[in-house]
């Protein structure tokens, strides 16, 4: 029991009916300035017990925007600038059609309503991640390629489905903030846009927490030996299938989606939130003797550069490794070596006629020595003499997408 002298925090329902109590016989008295001060803690004390024991539900944003309305005296018409049409403005009210992030916005800054009453699952949702301008995504051409599903108020529901997408992906965090401020990587191109960029890595995350793969990775599993025992996978018809398969099962995702337009990019290493190290790839040009290097190429970057997942990303544009390669950080010269050398190791390569002489039988015998495909010797020897229109007859053109075109989402 509360008593005239002496307060007490209200801890059970028979506190409170003692403050409340004693609260009411205040209220009737001609009180002191000791007693005024009694009633303003006990008044506050009793706030705060209803508030834990008692909370109101938020109310329904329509309500909150009917209610806000009344009371500004306004009309469905003076909506319609904040909503975009009269049309919509009677779907939102009518319940119909759900309040867009902009719209939110709108009506927090415009008419004052709070952000948390306006979204429903009360998570505040008015500052996007940073670095992320939700409205700068090629939501049309992600639809176009069946990444979302293409709805005719698709334009008005960018920034819901960017943020669904960041979600899928793991998060705001699941991406480093290197790649929102400048594309990421020494072999990015300068002229990618960086929205398209961010898009394509965030599928590829998404597609790569919904993978189911076989295996759990280990740290330490990308080596030089790993790397070779890959590269020998491509010798066979369905080489690159086999490679995404021996790689689930060890935990690491393959997944392949084109590229998006002003992307310039052939593949990207990474991790997931949850720790599953991600090669990503385009397929931008469907030879065989792209994909074995790009594909070693960015697992080396997870072996040798980030094998605990530390946040980084690799964007790689391998056009740049032509036209730059004295420019390159050091990091991709050492992702070129070590691709390299599980394709070809260095002692057959070096001592090989094919380097000089790249005859179809030196291709070939160089090929077999090194057990790989015959693509990856044309590929190597088209590198090094810079001269690609050499043995193209080899290179395997349009034999990659048909074996992974389930996964390139």
């Amino acid at each position: 029991m509360i008593s005239e002298h002496r307060i007490r925090p209200i801890h059970s329902e028979q506190d409170y009916a003692a403050a409340l109590a004693r609260v009411e016989a205040l209220m009737d008295m001609g009180r002191s300035p000791t007693e005024d001060d009694e009633l303003d803690v006990l008044a506050t004390l009793v706030e705060v017990y209803e508030d834990r024991r008692f909370p109101m539900d938020a109310p329904n944003p329509v309500e909150a925007i009917k209610f806000r309305m009344q009371q500004l005296g306004m009309s469905q018409s003076d909506l319609a600038p904040i909503f975009g049409s009269r049309a919509k403005t009677s779907e939102i009210l009518s319940g119909k059609r759900d309040l867009t992030l902009k719209m939110i916005r709108a009506l927090h800054e415009h008419l004052g309503i709070p952000a948390e009453v306006l979204i429903r699952d009360g998570e505040s949702l008015l500052k996007a991640p940073a670095g992320i301008e939700l409205d700068h995504f090629p939501i049309a051409e992600m639809a176009k390629r069946g990444w979302i599903n293409k709805t005719a108020d698709m334009k008005d529901r960018t920034e819901e489905i960017v943020r669904e997408l960041i979600a899928c992906a793991g998060g705001p965090n699941a991406l480093p903030p290197a790649l929102f401020r400048q594309g990421g990587g020494a072999r990015a191109n300068a002229k990618s846009d960086v929205h398209a960029l961010q898009a394509w890595c965030l599928h590829i995350l998404c597609v790569a927490r919904r993978a189911g793969l076989a295996g759990v990775y280990k740290t330490g599993t990308i080596d030089r030996v790993f790397m070779r025992e890959l590269a020998r996978l491509s010798t066979f018809d369905e080489g690159p299938k086999l490679a995404q398969e021996k790689l689930a099962k060890h935990g690491i995702a393959l997944v392949v989606a084109a590229h998006l337009p002003k992307t310039y990019l052939d593949g990207a290493a990474m991790w997931t939130v949850d720790k599953v190290p991600v090669v990503g790839m385009t397929i931008r040009y469907d030879r065989l003797d792209n994909f074995w290097f790009c594909l070693l190429h960015e697992l080396a970057h997870i072996g040798r550069h980030f094998p605990d997942g530390d946040g980084e990303i690799f964007i790689d544009d391998l056009q740049l490794r032509e036209r730059n390669h004295e420019r390159d950080d050091e990091r991709e010269r050492e992702a070129d070596e070590w691709a390299q050398e599980a394709l070809i190791p260095s002692e057959l390569w070096d001592e090989h006629p094919a380097r000089f002489s790249p005859s179809v039988q030196n291709v070939l015998s160089l090929a077999r020595k090194a057990d790989v495909h015959p693509a990856i010797v044309a590929g190597r020897i088209r590198h090094e003499m810079h001269n690609y229109r050499l043995l193209s007859q080899f290179v395997g053109t349009n034999e990659v997408r048909p074996l992974l075109m389930e996964v390139a989402a």
